[in-house]
């Protein structure tokens, strides 16, 4: 099998009610508006397909390239499970304001009810304000019926993990964990490629046109794990030099930090799956076993194919990686 090259990707920018600025400050790159909340950093969801930045496959999006390079980019036993479709999405996320109380469906219910995957995902905390706060599972266990009851009287928080964000926590939520980023925090966000979201409880906002915003109580009864209690609290990246650390292990993805300095050398052949590298900490520069060089800036992810059997990463930087085991 040849070696596919490293692939770079155009953002994508989602302007959301509770957005701010920061995401294009932390790119080091002019604003892209004031409420840009997300940024999709690599994405295959149909309609948000990411757009290759340079080289050969310039202009093409990655769903394109899949459908003629699947096993080079993803590896055979990734194929295998997903076909074409490329399986994770990764985001930045910049919350202004309060995010909604929300839950997503696992495989099963997601399947049954949209055709497409669930949506077990994980936050890695880069940059809190002081006194940002996040919600995550469940702090005692409680019904269905208390569980409508409170967001019908807006008390549904006073039943939620509430955890304070420090730089390097790192939240894991399986699908069915109820939660919601609280305003001040600035996230890194791997996930299952899903764009589907149940709404629990708003705060009673509005949309632009001044209505309600929807919510989708009865839909998310199926899809809450109510036994979900004090599983959430979050683990912490040591970020030892040039030692590449396990900060999430799952069916869905296996995620990693590394803090390099001056070089560090990816052994990536047993791996059988494409690894996305993002730089969340000053500029990498990638050497990949073609010798070819991709620079890395911060807030920016990388897709180093199925086929390219290791790179060297050199600079001074912190990069999170993922891939599926």
């Amino acid at each position: 099998m040849s070696t596919f090259p490293i692939l770079t990707f155009n953002t994508i920018f989602k302007s959301v009610l509770w957005g701010g600025k920061r995401i294009a400050q932390f790119k080091g790159i002019p604003s892209q508006g004031d409420h840009i909340g997300e940024s999709w950093e690599l994405s295959g969801v149909p309609g948000h397909e990411s757009v290759i930045e340079s080289g050969i496959y310039a202009g093409k999006t990655l769903p394109e390239v899949l459908k003629t390079h699947a096993e080079e980019i993803m590896g055979a036993h990734v194929v295998s499970r997903y076909g074409t479709e490329f399986p994770l999405l990764i985001k930045l996320i910049d919350s202004a304001d309060d995010l909604s109380i929300q839950v997503h469906p696992d495989d099963a219910l997601a399947a049954k009810r949209h055709n497409c995957n669930g949506k077990t995902e994980m936050w890695i905390s880069l940059d809190p304000a002081e006194g940002a706060y996040l919600y995550s599972g469940f702090s005692r266990e409680i019904s269905k019926e208390e569980y409508r009851k409170r967001i019908a009287d807006n008390t549904i928080l006073e039943t939620l993990g509430k955890y304070y964000t420090r730089k390097g926590d790192v939240f894991f939520l399986p699908a069915g964990r109820v939660h919601s980023i609280g305003k001040g925090n600035f996230i890194l966000e791997i996930q299952q490629s899903s764009d589907v979201t149940y709404r629990i409880y708003d705060f009673d906002r509005r949309d632009a046109a001044g209505n309600p915003r929807q919510l989708h109580i009865e839909e998310s009864l199926d899809a809450v794990n109510f036994a979900d209690v004090n599983q959430a609290t979050p683990s912490m990246i040591a970020g030892i030099a040039n030692e590449e650390e396990v900060i999430a292990d799952c069916n869905f993805f296996t995620t990693t930090a590394l803090a390099v300095e001056g070089e560090k050398s990816i052994d990536l052949s047993a791996r059988d799956s494409f690894t996305i590298v993002i730089a969340t900490e000053g500029t990498a520069t990638i050497v990949g076993a073609d010798n070819a060089v991709t620079k890395l800036t911060q807030g920016n992810a990388a897709l180093i194919p199925a086929s390219m059997p290791n790179i060297t990463v050199c600079g001074n930087c912190r990069l999170v990686t993922t891939f599926i085991k």
